[in-house]
């Protein structure tokens, strides 16, 4: 299985080449600022990466900014009805509220996924 992402101090980086210009890309993950990276090799890349977020670091303490943190646990979902229903349902045959029921289901199907 191949992994197009980079990791570094909790944030995550996508990865993507781009053939006709022959080089590596990505952005940072999670966040709402933008922190964008290249490099010609993964060397290249992950030096690239790291150094990026070392500056969002230094560039933030300059302007009195808090880094965001990345991936804060919260993310909205927008579902058909009817699967919100068979949801909530679920969730209720299961004695579980609806948050920690979708909880339980997301994490199976990750370790589904990753095992």
């Amino acid at each position: 299985m191949s992994k197009n992402y980079l990791k570094y101090k909790k944030y995550v980086g996508s990865v993507q080449f781009d053939a006709d210009d022959r080089i590596f890309h990505g952005h940072v993950l999670g966040i709402n600022d933008a922190i964008s990276f290249e490099g010609s090799s993964v060397e290249e890349l992950e030096q690239d990466f790291k150094a990026a977020i070392e500056n969002y670091f230094e560039t933030c303490r300059k302007i009195g900014k808090e880094p965001e943190k990345p991936f804060k646990g919260a993310f909205n979902l927008r579902l058909d009805p009817s699967l919100h229903e068979l949801l909530v349902a679920g969730a209720l045959s299961e004695g579980k509220t609806l948050n920690a029921f979708v909880k339980d289901v997301l994490k199976k199907a990750v370790s589904v996924t990753h095992a």
